[in-house]
């Protein structure tokens, strides 16, 4: 039986969410300065992001960017701002303040697609994200901090950003916005890459094994990870792919625990069960409000 919209929805967000798990521990291991991670993720994630558009649209390329218009700059952009937010978060402040701050984009996005496209969402899923938000919570309690001002406030532009390049992504249905994604890079790499220029260090190739790191993360995973994401918001409201993101911050938490070897805190474990157990029973009571109503459609 073919997927719904819903459930390919489901399956491309919350497939990019678990591709881009490892992203914040590949960053913590990789450990180069701003600029230069900057600079390899933008400009690497470019080059696989503009690899997927070509082999997804062909001939059909020009027309797949023509399609996005003014929203698409915007997309762009905005992604570009929490790239850096992201990144520049994980290098000023603690993880775990991080991952708190970004637990609040699915209630960011559902308040700006209340304000910008009256989107009504139903109370499950307001339950939900509150329910998320204190598993969450309980995950990174041992982790998080006073921190540092300033990357707290990264990681706040980038929750922002994000939730808001969601919601504009809603006010084109049925247009895909992910070829944009090239232009995030561009913009992210070339800025990163022209204030190395112009510094002392200028542009360096960082140690082989860190190499293989960033070549792992920036052209494999970021490309593949995010462009699922940016999709989610053809079939899902902009709170609901937040809400989905949130695999991310569990699963990536689960990555640090097992490589570098730490031991969760019991309450840690109870938060990700929660947020997992949130969403799944979620996901299959929609599931069953959605064979109801085929089944009372066919019924007719």
């Amino acid at each position: 039986m073919s997927l719904s919209h819903r459930q390919q929805g489901l399956l491309l967000t919350g497939g990019g969410a678990l591709i881009m798990s490892p992203d914040a521990l590949l960053i913590k291991l990789v450990a180069l300065p701003d600029a230069e991670i900057l600079m390899w993720r933008g400009l690497l994630s470019a080059l696989g992001f503009l690899l997927i558009v070509l082999v997804r649209h062909g001939r059909g390329t020009l027309a797949a960017y023509r399609r996005c218009g003014g929203t698409g700059i915007a997309v762009a952009l905005l992604f570009s701002l929490t790239t850096c937010g992201f990144v520049l978060g994980n290098q000023y402040t603690k993880a775990g303040n991080v991952l708190l701050i970004l637990a609040g984009a699915p209630l960011i996005a559902a308040l700006l697609s209340r304000a910008i496209l009256a989107e009504r969402l139903p109370r499950r899923t307001w339950l939900a994200i509150a329910l998320c938000m204190l598993g969450i919570g309980m995950i990174v309690l041992d982790d998080a901090g006073a921190g540092s001002w300033l990357g707290n406030a990264f990681a706040l532009m980038a929750a922002t950003t994000l939730a808001l390049n969601f919601t504009l992504c809603r006010r084109r249905p049925g247009v895909d916005m992910s070829p944009m994604l090239v232009f995030n890079g561009l913009i992210v790499g070339g800025g990163a890459a022209m204030a190395l220029l112009l510094g002392k260090e200028g542009i360096a190739m960082p140690p082989i094994d860190r190499w293989l790191l960033v070549v792992l993360l920036c052209l494999l995973i970021v490309p593949a990870g995010v462009t699922l994401l940016q999709r989610g918001p053809l079939y899902l409201p902009a709170a609901e792919v937040g809400l989905l993101l949130l695999l991310e911050v569990v699963v990536g938490t689960l990555w640090a625990w097992g490589l570098l070897g730490e031991t969760p805190a019991p309450i840690a474990l109870v938060g990700g069960g929660l947020v997992l157990g949130t969403l799944v029973t979620k996901g299959l009571y929609e599931r069953r409000l959605e064979q109801r109503l085929r089944s009372v459609v066919a019924s007719r």
